[in-house]
This record gives structure tokens, sequence and C-alpha cells, in this order.
């Protein structure tokens, strides 16, 4: 694939650009934590290059929102992360701050620098080790269990990357292996050593989960946390929805059917026409906020290399 063509961004009135940042921060910023100033300190290289696809990703709120929530799909429909989630995370009482802590984490992983994010996957990979338990099948989990580790990191990176291969920019299958092995330095990092560094191992590993993926009432009650919870302004709340439509299709048909999901939970072919605009406009908008724009200055580099194709 080639990297050479950049698009120019597209310049927005001021008003919009701030309101815009604003939103998209919220999604990433959780009011009780610690602002993080990706800008500093200057020249400290992040895990993943900035010339790297997941750079172009994780800058789009589309991708990341569609993505994300198509991720979580893929991580409940396996019965020991679904216990784990739901039982030790506060998804079911605050699903605004826990989807901007994992949109945090999200950022820092990609963009931050690395003293940063290793210091930030060490505090997970800590607390990890308290949370254990037993699914309502009687089978024993441990949150650091390397086979459950790979399969949240693999769902993670299918979800982001589906989501704008999707809805901003098509991605052939060398471009979604290369987002997969960019992602392996972190997931090492996580503990997840059998992570999938390819396209072609990440549906290996799909095909492996057809006997253990299943249905549940919480993969519904997730869907409509992710509905009604105000995650976005209010204005965009419609957006909102369409977005959370938009990642039911993401997941693989078998899945879905697999899980009671049906055409209604799914974008319509109109809406899905909508979600592309959306993701190619996003696309093109450079937020002076965001990580990927403070990163490029604490590593001196063009934010054109955000749009560089």
């Amino acid at each position: 694939m080639s990297l050479q063509n950049a698009r120019s961004p597209l310049s927005l009135p001021p008003f919009i650009e701030r309101r815009l940042d604003e939103a998209v921060l919220r999604l990433t910023r959780p009011a009780d934590a610690g602002t993080i100033d990706f800008s500093v300190p200057a020249g400290e290289a992040a895990l993943i290059a900035p010339d790297s696809i997941s750079w172009k990703i994780f800058r789009n709120p589309v991708a990341l929102f569609c993505g994300g929530v198509a991720a979580v799909i893929l991580e409940l429909a396996e019965p020991s992360v679904r216990t784990g989630v739901w039982e030790h995370s506060s998804f079911r009482r605050d699903p605004v701050r826990r989807l901007q802590r994992t949109g945090q984490a999200a950022m820092v992983t990609v963009y931050g620098p690395r003293s940063v994010s290793e210091r930030m996957i060490a505090g997970v990979v800590r607390m990890h080790e308290h949370v254990s338990g037993e699914t309502p099948g009687g089978v024993p989990y441990r949150a650091n269990d390397v086979a459950l580790l790979d399969w949240v990191q693999a769902t993670a990176t299918f979800g982001f990357a589906t989501a704008y291969s999707r809805y901003v920019r098509p991605l052939d299958d060398a471009a979604l292996s290369r987002v997969f092995a960019e992602a392996r330095a972190s997931a090492q990092l996580y503990g997840a050593a059998g992570a999938p560094g390819s396209v072609e191992e990440w549906r290996a590993m799909l095909d492996g989960m057809r006997g253990r993926l299943e249905p549940s009432p919480i993969v519904f009650e997730f869907l409509e946390l992710m509905r009604t919870s105000p995650a976005l302004p209010g204005p965009l709340r419609p957006l909102q929805r369409l977005m959370v439509r938009g990642a039911v299709e993401l997941v693989p048909a078998w899945v879905r059917e697999r899980l009671g999901l049906s055409d209604r939970d799914r974008a319509s072919r109109a809406e899905l026409a909508v979600l592309r605009r959306l993701g190619r406009s996003a696309d093109r908008v450079l937020l002076p906020s965001s990580p990927a724009v403070q990163s490029c200055r604490r590593l001196g580099v063009p934010t054109t290399v955000l749009t560089r194709w």
C-alpha cells in the first residue's frame, strides 16, 4: 500500500472546531483522571511509529467508537471475558466513565511517550492480577490468563482496523496485517503473548473460537447502555446510536447469528453511507487537542504524516 499521497486537512470555522474538539475529548478523557499532555517530553518515541497505520486509525472518532463497541461485543461473547468484564468493571454502574477510560488507554498506548505507556500498561497488569472468579457455567478464570488476554487484544485490533476500513478508507489484507503487527509491542506488555500478528492469524483465531462464543443477555444490555448513555453531547446523541448500529455491522456474520443480533441491530444501507461520509470527513480534520496532533509536536514531525497515504 502506498503511503505517499497526503490529503489536505479540512479547515473548519473556529467555533465548530472547538465543539468537535470537546466532543472527541469527551470520549477519551475521564473527568476524574488527570490530563495527559501528549506533547511532552520532547522527542520521546511512542510504542508505535508516527508513520504507522495505527496513528491514522486511532485519531478518527468514527473508527474509534464503532471499532471499540464491536470489540466489546466480541469480548462479551466469550464467557470468561464476559464474566470478568461485567463483574469487575464499571460498565454497568458508569458506562460513560468506563468508555472514557478505555479510550484514554487506547490513546496512551498508541500515541503516548513510551515511558508513560509502559507505566500505564504495568498498572493495568497489576490490577488484573486481582481479578479472578468463576463463570455462571462453573469455569474458573483469571484476568491475566494469556488466552483471554490474546482474545481481548485481538478483538480490539480487529474492531478498530475493520471500522476504519469499512467507514473511512478501505484497507487490504496487507494493510490489516500491518495493523496487527503494529499492535504486537503493546500486546506483549499486556501479557498477550499469543496475540495475532497478521490478519491471517486473526482469522484462524476467530475460527477456533466457534466452540466458545455464546449468546448472553449481557450483550444486549451493553448495546443499550452504549445507545443511551451520554457519551456524546445531546445534539450528537442520534450519531451515537447510529455508530452503535455501525459497530454491530462490523461483527462477523456467524458471530452475530450466534449472539442473536438481528438486522434491526445493524445499520441500514443508507446509514452505512452516512457513516462512511462522516468517517471520511473526520479523517481530514486535525483537531488541535487530539493526542495524535500533540504527539506529532512532541516528536517534531509534521501533522501531514496523519493524512499521508
